[in-house]
């Protein structure tokens, strides 16, 4: 039996059942959300429709900031990533940001091989070039299922230490702003995050990160 693909009357029809069993259950649901969002994280993740990010860690609409894309990069000259970051740490005063891959990351894989894919090979380039600079321990590991799931690793810390040198956040440690880094990486296979270490709580903290780990 093939499986049902919904439609976009489906969508709509269980919008309208889930606002319903969320007032239900909570009738001051809607009102806390439309008076003010105050969410202490930052999510940096990837678009992989298979990794929702406030759903695995069990949080509700408002209390997590969302920025995603392709491979969960964080890219300092990209300015929707900037746009999202300074609004973060300035406006919102999130204290914790989560910078979250998971194994598996098509982003990552594609990376990987050597045939064109488009202009996605320039977004994904910072990945190729880490996979180069790593070449040697990539190489040593049993094959490709572990290379690729470590490099998955090595991405989020390279982007990890990418958030930890970035101006707005060092200006926000500077000012004395309770801020710490996380990078973690999720299994699509058992629904578990693996928490990479360390946490950066201050700029010394993501010297050579992806070395040290």
């Amino acid at each position: 039996m093939s499986k049902h693909v919904p439609t976009v009357s489906d969508l709509l029809a269980n919008n309208r059942k889930w606002a319903e069993g969320k007032t239900a259950n909570d009738p001051g649901f809607f009102k806390r959300l439309v008076a003010q969002q105050t969410p202490a994280f930052l999510w940096i993740g990837c678009s992989d429709s298979r990794v929702p990010a406030t759903e695995i860690v069990a949080l509700d609409p408002g209390e997590m900031f969302v920025h995603r894309n392709v491979a969960n990069l964080a890219p300092p000259q990209d300015a929707n990533f900037l746009s999202v970051l300074q609004y973060a740490v300035q406006v919102l005063n999130v204290s914790h940001i989560l910078v979250v891959g998971h194994y598996g990351c098509g982003g990552v894989r594609a990376a990987m091989e050597s045939q064109r894919h488009g202009l996605i090979d320039h977004w994904l380039s910072p990945i190729r070039e880490l996979a180069r600079l790593h070449a040697v321990e990539l190489e040593a590991l049993p094959d490709d299922t572990a290379r690729h799931d470590r490099l998955c690793e090595l991405n989020v810390l390279r982007q990890v230490e990418n958030v930890a040198t970035n101006p707005f956040v060092l200006e926000a440690w500077e000012k004395g702003a309770d801020l710490t880094i996380h990078g973690w990486c999720y299994s699509i296979k058992n629904g578990l995050v693996t928490d990479l270490g360390p946490n950066v709580r201050r700029p010394g903290d993501a010297v050579n990160l992806v070395a040290r780990v």
